[in-house]
Formats: C-alpha cells, structure tokens, sequence
C-alpha cells in the first residue's frame, strides 16, 4: 500500500468506536455518522463553544457546591455524622491511604483539571479570538485525561455501597449527593456534545 501524502491524511477520519476510517472533505460543515456503527463523526452546531463553556461553568460550581455541601448523614445508635464528598474519598487510612489520595484524584482532581483545560481551549474560540498559546498541547492533555476522570464509577460504587450499608445504619442522602450526580451528568452531556474534529480545525487555523 502506497504511503499517504500530508494532505490525505489530513482528509481522514477514524470513527473512536468501531475504528472505521473515512474520507471527508476539509471544508465538511455537515452532520456526519458513522454508517457502521451510527456514532457522529462530525456534529458542529451553531453556539456549540457557548453552550461547552456554560456545562464546564456549570459543571465547576456543582462540583464546588459538592466538595462543601455534607455528602452523607450517617445514624447509628442515636449518633450521628456528616461526611463531605473528601472525607468519603478519603476513607482509608494507613497503609490505604495511597488508595484514598488515588480515588480523590481520579474523582475530583483530574475531572476539574479537565474542565479548566477545556475552557481554557474553547473560551478564547467562542469569544471570537484567537486560541491561546499551547491551546493545541492542553486539549490534548484534556483528552488524555478523558479515560481517567472517574466520577460516573464513583458515584456507580457509592450506590453499591450504600445498599450495603443500609442494612448497618441509616443513611441519609446530602445536598452534595444530588450536586455531584449533577455534576457527573453534566459532564456527560459535555463529553457528546463536544465536536473533536471541528475544535482541532479551529486550533489549527
């Protein structure tokens, strides 16, 4: 197979879910899906930088609001305690401290470095100006993060977790429960919502 020049490579697209590649035009303003798998390649919608700058805005403040706010109420033999989202992260201790400090990254601190780093690239787009200075390099440090921002298994095992301890204790959900879970389907909604493709273009030129 004959070695592809700059320029047709430049017209190549790979589907992130079933790898399929695809030729497409530089100039492509359309909705494209993939035909094997239907995922959306490119999907520009007109106030798309505004409204990823509004959830990660968004997404900041529940995630501030869920650090502060009490997480759980935790009953038992007439005592009672409250527990924030950090002391619950960091549950371990001792020698499983090193685990504690690794949940608290992967839940809270990599998905607000994300967040920064996404507006950071995208604020400066949608304002109308050019991109800032190692735009390029922090959205791809934003999209290597993608893997390992861990909130939505968190707040998955939390909800394992409190059907076990149930049966232990009464436990009463806090206000920070309802911001974190906020805050995970926010972030969700980000991550579909943001077109790849047309941001790199938009650094590139």
């Amino acid at each position: 197979m004959a070695a592809l020049s700059h320029s047709e490579i430049e017209r190549l697209i790979a589907c992130p879910t079933c790898d399929a590649i695809y030729e497409i035009d530089q100039d492509e303003a359309e909705t494209i899906v993939c035909p094997r798998c239907h995922r959306n390649l490119i999907a520009p919608e007109r106030r798309a930088g505004l409204t990823l700058v509004a959830l990660s805005l968004a997404a900041v403040i529940l995630v501030a609001g869920a650090i502060t706010q009490p997480f759980l109420t935790i009953e038992r033999f007439f005592l009672s305690r409250d527990r924030t989202l950090i002391e619950t992260a960091l549950a371990f201790e001792g020698p499983l401290l090193v685990l504690s400090l690794a949940v608290l990254a992967l839940v809270l601190v990599l998905p607000v470095v994300r967040l920064a780093l996404t507006l950071y690239v995208v604020g400066p787009l949608t304002l109308g100006r050019g991109p800032m200075r190692y735009a390029r390099e922090a959205f791809r440090a934003a999209e290597a993060l993608h893997p390992w921002s861990m909130a939505e298994i968190f707040a998955l095992g939390g909800a394992i977790a409190l059907i076990k301890i149930v049966d232990l204790a009464h436990v009463s959900l806090g206000p920070a429960v309802w911001m974190f879970g906020g805050f995970v389907l926010v972030t969700a909604f980000q991550n579909t919502l943001m077109c790849r493709w047309s941001l790199w273009k938009a650094l590139e030129r």
